[in-house]
């Protein structure tokens, strides 16, 4: 079984010439797919540098060819849904149809406070993405909404262009109560970021049991992961050990099992046990800088491992 490989960046302590330099490679080394993130604040400091995610979908619908890109995920709270598929739908015929995009609740919470978004409770938050999905939902697939709930309010809401094409909906998150049955409902697709091979084929249970209580094809919502990029470029034991203090560093809030890390070797054989699992879509996700040697490493001697 094939693995189609993407890339996640979090634009956040990175410059635009980085970001430029991350999509080219991208684009022209059988790369399927590049996400931004959608933050005001980076999650290692306030004062950081952060560059915000509708304006680089822009320049990526602009500067590349072949990948298909979005943002996983927009955080429903922040963003009026009606402005945001009008500025999807556009960026999608910028693109000659290559956007997908997914929605989640948001959780950092200096930004919230920062900006003046209400960090709801977690049920509430939960309720709100549910809505939203609902209405975008709608926004994709209809001319016309009309949409009056709790947290969202449209009357005769026209979404003219329409896309390109069929334009795809995620959600993201690693809930199996709440996340796993919208995904089946709503979504073309489920993001389950930083999980272990074990933990994603679990999930994936959940959902096609959701799919099936809500009467839909398991088939028609594709599956993802994002694991953390911190392979060394190559086996030597100060190398990979400054690649292990980068990861500690960087992901301290999340778990090891969700990270790429050690030399390529051991980096293809991690890899072997999500193919096991099931997995056919991985997005390596970089919190900058990025270790340029160790990605093209990657691109050279990992990912013709997993080709058809």
């Amino acid at each position: 079984m094939a693995i189609t490989f993407g890339m996640h960046v979090g634009q956040q302590n990175i410059t635009i010439e980085e970001l430029r330099r991350l999509w080219t490679l991208a684009d022209n080394n059988g790369f399927a797919w590049l996400s931004v993130w959608d933050h005001f604040y980076c999650a290692t400091s306030d004062e950081d540098p952060h560059f915000e995610a509708v304006a680089l979908m822009g320049a990526l619908a602009a500067e590349t060819k072949n990948i298909r890109f979005g943002c996983m995920v927009f955080a429903a709270p922040f963003r009026n849904l009606g402005m945001l598929a009008k500025s999807m739908i556009t960026i999608d015929h910028l693109s000659g149809g290559r956007v997908e995009f997914g929605l989640g609740a948001g959780w950092h919470e200096p930004e919230f406070r920062a900006f003046h978004y209400d960090l709801l409770p977690v049920k509430q938050r939960l309720d709100r993405v549910e809505e939203a999905m609902v209405v975008m939902r709608s926004f994709l697939d209809n001319e016309v909404t009309d949409h009056h709930g709790e947290y969202f309010d449209f009357t005769n809401a026209y979404m003219n262009p329409r896309p390109l094409g069929k334009l795809p909906l995620w959600i993201g998150g690693l809930g199996e109560t709440r996340t796993a049955r919208m995904a089946a409902k709503y979504a073309d697709g489920w993001n389950i970021p930083y999980v272990g091979p074990g933990a994603y084929a679990h999930k994936v249970d959940v959902l096609r049991e959701w799919c099936e209580k809500e009467g839909r094809d398991p088939a028609e919502v594709k599956t993802a992961t994002q694991l953390g990029f911190f392979m060394a470029a190559s086996d030597d034991p100060d190398v990979m050990a400054a690649a292990e203090a980068e990861m500690k560093r960087k992901t301290p809030h999340q778990t090891p099992s969700g990270q790429l890390a050690g030399s390529p070797a051991q980096v293809i054989e991690r890899l072997k046990k999500f193919e096991e699992a099931g997995a056919t879509n991985i997005n390596i996700a970089f919190r900058p800088g990025i270790d340029w040697e160790a990605l093209d490493v990657f691109v050279r001697d990992v990912m013709p491992e997993f080709k058809a």
